[in-house]
């Protein structure tokens, strides 16, 4: 457990930008995958996120690691750009926080960024900012991951509208 959360500061924890998505959609699911149970290989919806993510943007060097965040791609000009690639809208709060964690954790590291979400199969696009009040929320979020992982026990699932299309439903639902 040492290794998952060494660090007082959730930036300096190695928290990922998976887990800050997850964090926002289901706390079991965060604990499962912050404790290596993970079963996204097995996911039809996963795999579609996959594709869309191979065959968008294609002249992009994608996958960009710098650290434990993994950025989709950057574009740089006058100003850098990080750019997220999402299948669809129906996370976008955890979309938006896992760009805000990106965001935060270069600017700890003094580099100033903007984000944008692409959705390519809605041809749209969101802009993220990194406010003052959104960078205390997402220290609150940092610390309760934190929290969550060095539980003993995942959280108990709660049952939710997406649950049906999660990689860890059999895991929480089928008995």
């Amino acid at each position: 457990m040492e290794g998952l959360l060494s660090q007082r500061d959730g930036v300096q924890a190695g928290i990922t930008g998976v887990q800050v998505n997850y964090y926002f959609i289901c706390k079991t699911k965060l604990w499962l995958f912050s404790h290596n149970t993970q079963m996204e290989q097995e996911s039809d919806v996963v795999a579609m996120g996959k594709v869309i993510h191979e065959n968008s943007y294609a002249r992009n060097k994608k996958e960009i690691r710098i650290g434990p965040i993994s950025i989709d791609f950057i574009k740089k000009g006058d100003e850098i750009l990080l750019h997220e690639i999402k299948k669809s809208k129906k996370m976008e709060q955890s979309h938006i926080y896992q760009l805000l964690y990106y965001l935060y954790y270069l600017k700890s590291r003094g580099i100033r960024a903007r984000g944008l979400i692409n959705y390519p199969n809605l041809r749209r696009t969101k802009e993220v900012e990194l406010t003052k009040e959104k960078e205390e929320v997402l220290r609150e979020v940092l610390e309760d991951i934190k929290s969550i992982v060095l539980k003993k026990r995942a959280p108990l699932p709660e049952k939710k509208i997406y649950c049906r299309k999660c990689s860890y439903f059999e895991f929480c639902w089928v008995k």
